[in-house]
């Protein structure tokens, strides 16, 4: 058996299990890689609309066994379809016999011609033994046809068109029968590079000269004369042996050099002057910085900033009065509003222990951003700390169009252009890390490095030091950073991924750094996916393969999304998603600037609508035009046809250029600038930059010396969790956790409860007594405050992971458990959601903690007036109400994906249409974390609705915490009716789906439900965890005609075709 239809590679769990719940039938099976296990593999087979996975395992011998059939002797089996048709047959062990096999969707399903996954309509199956004749279809000549007549090397891809359309099947056959010689293709390749034999002769005979000059003794042979080749191609051994020489010839040559001229300096008594070592350029000073302001109604002054002395002048124009200069030490917080993009306020501290405000209102946003961007510099020059709190990340990325660069990437470099873009005064600042990713990048790498760093040291007067250089074919990406943050580095990581034709084409894929800054984590992922705008699939599987095959961060994280191994990571490149929109019309809109009704049908922001792709990600404003396709040396004209041998292709003007981020929850990082260049011409698209303030941790030091005194720990403690999970299987669970603040990896026993009453989902529970305590290992409250868990729900059977999460340390630290709930994922897909309570107790002695640079600024959405005169609060200060900035994601106060809610009861009117963007929400938060309020009707959160263990909630409901519960705004936008999406046929495999249709039907047998009152109450149908007994704080206030659940019943069950098959 060469191929078997049932076997699915490494495809995840979740889309495992959709295939099984789309064949619908009982003992539908199919079989896929292990996660848990290299080398093993994981049999699914659905039985009464549950999956089974059982674990296929090798071993020493290499031969394979079925594992946990309790009461049978486990069978070994020399491959894997032997094994299969063995257990199609009853009385095996298994809940049914393998009867239907789930084959994979064939390649030319996929409208990619380019770029398909597969090389044939099969895939080779594990331990199968090799057939004596395999076909290739005609197809993969077919595939090349674009790359052949694109590539510059047209008539080396035609020698190589040639063989693949008469010769690869020959050698194939070859291969079959044990000859692993690959004749023809050495003969296909001596062929395409015997016009290589006469340039090399000639370079390698200028080397060998310059060689003999220096070492007259020792000459390196011609490959010419060289006798006794063994190859079956004499010509393409030759070749080979030259190319080599002439490798070692430039590698030696430079150590020859110098080896003669040491020893002239030596033998003649020759004395080296002393080169006095330059010192390296210190960076330019900051000039000194105005700005024009309105103080008040109509009164006009100017704020002078000087860096360098760490004061802000205010000079009041035609008043007479004299300058206030204001030192940096004195300025207590600095508040940016959002309701007026170019007001600021200064709170400043006076002598007699009382705060004045001051409200500036600049010209402009962007000038506004500069005045901050300086304060905020001013205060990390003068704050005196040995480490940094906060750092400046600038990342670029350009698809160069494999033509060389301009002599200048200043504006590039700098954040100039179109978009929000960095104002003058502070565009010449250096970052303290620079990420370049490009993409059909011809230079060399040295070259590419080199003309970077001269750039830099150019406009900044500042030598970068290297950190990484990943490269895969012409895909590049390099990190510089300043010197003095070499020393901060470490653990740094490089991969890459390929996913061009049958992902083993590097012309498609992905290249990755990752590294640790003192203790934050970052990631940085430069990509080039799939073209054309016919590709949507073929782009969001490329993301899928990326974010499943990238090793980069902790090998202990290896299990965990890729997305969640980072306390920051950075994803851009030329992502080459298009504008679902005729061309007249985007042509219209980019005219007038209407760059809304374009973003409303841009692709990636509709995969990201359907959580196909980039989940929990951000993205900046987008205010500049489409990137792509430009006519190469203007930036005026968009060429938006290609001619092709096939016809004339359409490539649509598109935003394909991005720059996204994702960061643990309760961390800073905010984006100032988001943009793209317009006077850089040498490619079809123009370059994008995005400029980041990232907070960073470092080591931490505790004031207390460790033996000094008895060891009181802190602890972690769990009253309670629960966990709704988007599967079909009925598996026994444990958690695992994981964080560097803890010594090894701790779990937790099997799940306590568990209901699958509805079909598609399991709802798991653990109580306290199954939950482990977990200490950190250091108890120091400033310490913990930086900390993050990661949590990942394990199958008992498989040992592979259902969905991951990150919580921060933070949010649970005090005296009262607090509540956490969030979203779990796994592989790129959200599979489900987990709540519950924690606690984190601090000792007494260690609760010490201090405001971070950061946290002066904060962020206002509504201008109120504040006293005139308040007095300074005592240190440490209470924590002030402040939100964050608009471009990180929004939490919301409750779950948006209406498959959480079938637990709950809620009906389905409560819940948003598919499609449907939330209201807008207003802001506010404690703590530093941000939170929303509804400012009208909303989806109740589980955690306000449901009683835990019919005991209403004592307080109001607590603000959510951790990372997002809702999609981010960005990308949701007023859609035109020619751009409605047409949603998928709701099937039991479509989870989302599937569960709107199942609540429509409740809500049908709740006539009582309808209109602007619910007067029939919800009633609870399943237990529920119970935690431990709290005092009330504060009575629960009222929610209004639709925010409480107590004035909500179903009275009607289900009706009996709902209820899902049970199994005795």
């Amino acid at each position: 058996m060469a191929a078997a239809g049932w076997y699915h590679r490494d495809i995840s769990q979740v889309v495992a299990e959709g295939l099984l719940a789309k064949a619908g039938r009982d003992g539908s099976f199919l079989v896929r890689d292990s996660e848990s296990v290299k080398g093993a593999y994981a049999l699914c087979l659905l039985f009464q609309r549950h999956v089974y996975t059982y674990r296929i395992l090798p071993d020493d011998e290499g031969l394979l066994s079925v594992q946990t059939i309790q009461g049978i002797q486990a069978k070994c089996f020399r491959t894997l379809p032997d094994l299969i048709g063995t257990y199609q047959h009853p009385n095996n062990g298994l809940v049914t016999p393998l009867l239907h096999p789930v084959h994979r969707a064939r390649p030319d399903e996929d409208s990619d011609g380019e770029d398909a996954r597969g090389w044939g309509h099969t895939v080779p199956c594990p331990g199968a033994p090799p057939s004596s004749r395999t076909h290739i279809p005609q197809q993969l000549h077919q595939r090349l046809q674009e790359q052949v007549h694109s590539s510059p090397a047209s008539d080396f891809m035609g020698f190589m068109a040639e063989y693949l359309t008469h010769h690869v099947q020959l050698d194939l056959e070859a291969l079959c029968h044990g000859h692993p010689q690959l004749r023809h293709l050495s003969t296909a390749l001596a062929t395409a590079c015997r016009a290589l034999h006469s340039e090399i002769d000639f370079t390698l005979a200028g080397l060998e000269t310059l060689a003999r000059v220096f070492d007259p003794p020792v000459s390196p042979r011609s490959p010419a004369r060289e006798q006794g080749f063994l190859s079956s191609d004499p010509d393409l051994e030759l070749l080979l042996n030259k190319i080599s020489t002439v490798n070692q010839l430039l590698s030696s040559l430079e150590k020859k050099v110098l080896k003669s001229l040491q020893e002239t300096v030596t033998r003649h008594n020759l004395a080296l002057p002393s080169v006095a070592v330059a010192p390296p350029p210190a960076a330019r000073p900051l000039a000194v910085q105005n700005f024009e302001v309105k103080v008040g109604k109509s009164q006009r002054a100017a704020l002078t900033v000087d860096v360098e002395l760490g004061t802000v002048t205010v000079t009041k124009r035609g008043s007479g009065s004299p300058e206030e200069v204001i030192p940096q030490d004195k300025i207590l917080q600095l508040i940016k509003y959002q309701s007026v993009q170019s007001k600021v306020r200064l709170m400043c501290a006076r002598d007699n222990q009382k705060s004045v405000s001051r409200d500036f209102i600049f010209s402009s946003a962007r000038k506004r951003e500069a005045f901050c961007q300086l304060l905020q510099l001013m205060k990390i020059q003068h704050s005196n700390l040995d480490e940094p709190e906060l750092i400046s990340v600038y990342v670029g990325t350009w698809n160069m169009g494999s033509t060389p660069p301009p002599r200048s990437l200043a504006s590039w470099l700098t954040s100039r252009g179109l978009g929000r873009t960095q104002d003058e005064t502070t565009a010449c600042i250096p970052h303290d890390i620079y990420v370049i990713g490009t993409q059909e990048n011809s230079l060399g790498d040295r070259e590419w490095v080199e003309f970077l760093c001269a750039s830099l040291k150019t406009l900044m007067a500042i030598d970068y030091r290297v950190v990484a250089l990943q490269c895969l074919w012409s895909i590049k990406i390099v990190v510089l950073v300043k010197p003095e943050h070499l020393r901060r580095i470490s653990h740094v990581h490089t991969s890459s991924v390929k996913t061009g034709i049958a992902n083993t084409l590097g012309n498609k894929g992905a290249v990755g750094v990752s590294f640790l800054f003192n203790g934050t984590s970052f990631g940085f992922v430069n990509c080039h996916l799939a073209s054309g705008s016919e590709k949507t699939h073929r782009r969001n599987q490329n993301y899928s393969d990326i974010l499943h095959s990238l090793a980069l961060g902790d090998k202990r994280l290896g299990g965990f999304d890729l997305t969640l191994r980072f306390t920051h990571l950075f994803w851009f490149g030329d992502l080459n998603y298009r504008l679902d929109m005729d061309v007249q019309d985007i042509l219209t809109h980019i005219v007038k600037k209407d760059f809304q009704a374009l973003l409303a049908v841009d692709q990636l922001n509709l995969e990201r609508e359907k959580n196909k792709v980039f989940l929990r990600f951000s993205e900046g404003d987008i205010s500049f035009p489409p990137t792509y396709r430009y006519e190469r040396g203007t930036r005026d004209t968009y060429v938006w046809q290609k001619s092709k041998p096939t016809g004339v292709r359409i490539n649509v003007p598109s935003w394909c250029d991005r720059i996204l981020w994702k960061s643990h929850p309760e961390t800073h990082v905010v984006c100032n600038s988001y943009g793209c260049t317009d006077d850089i011409v040498t490619s079809d698209h123009s370059p994008v930059f995005a400029t980041f303030e990232v907070g960073v941790t470092s080591q931490f030091v505790p004031k207390e010396a460790p033996g000094s005194s008895p060891e009181a720990l802190a602890c972690i403690e769990w009253e309670s969790i629960e966990v709704i999970l988007k599967t079909t299987s009925r598996s026994k669970c444990y958690i695992e956790f994981h964080s560097y603040c803890l010594e090894e990896m701790q779990r937790s026993g099997e799940n306590t409860f568990q209901n699958c009453d509805i079909p598609g989902f399991l709802k798991l529970g653990w109580s306290s007594k199954h939950l482990p305590v977990l200490n950190p290992i250091l108890p120091d409250l400033e310490y913990l405050g930086d900390q993050h868990l990661l949590l990942s729900i394990k199958g008992v059977e498989s040992c592979e992971s259902y969905g991951e999460c990150c919580l921060a340390v933070r949010s649970a630290i005090g005296t009262t458990a607090q509540q956490f709930e969030t979203f779990l994922f796994h592989r790129g897909e959200e599979t489900g959601s987990v709540r519950g309570w924690m606690r984190v107790r601090v000792p007494r002695g260690r609760c010490g903690t201090r405001e971070r640079l950061y946290e002066w600024i904060s962020f206002e959405e509504e201008d109120a007036e504040p006293a005139a005169e308040a007095p300074v609060c005592p240190k440490p200060r209470p924590q002030r109400l402040r939100s964050r900035p608009r471009s990180l994601p929004e939490p919301a106060t409750g779950y948006t994906n209406p498959a959480y809610f079938i637990f709950e009861g809620v009906p389905n009117a409560w819940l948003p249409a598919p499609g449907a963007a939330p209201k807008k929400q207003a802001e506010g938060s404690a703590g530093g974390q941000q939170s929303r309020s509804p400012t009208g009707p909303r989806v109740p959160l589980p955690s306000e609705e449901e009683p835990w263990g019919g005991r209403p909630r004592c307080g109001p409901p607590s603000p959510s915490r951790g990372p997002p519960l809702s999609p981010p705004r960005v990308g949701h936008h007023k859609r035109p009716k020619s751009a409605v999406l047409t949603r998928d046929t709701a099937g039991l495999g479509d989870c989302s789906l599937y569960v709107a249709t199942h609540l429509s039907q409740l809500d049908q047998v709740s006539p009582h439900c309808r209109g602007d009152r619910h007067e029939v109450p919800l009633r609870q149908t399943h237990p529920a965890l119970e935690p431990p007994p709290r005092p009330c704080r504060e009575a629960p206030k009222p929610l209004g005609k639709r925010g409480g659940l107590d004035a909500l019943e179903l009275e009607a069950p289900p009706p009996a075709d709902l209820q899902p098959a049970r199994m005795q």
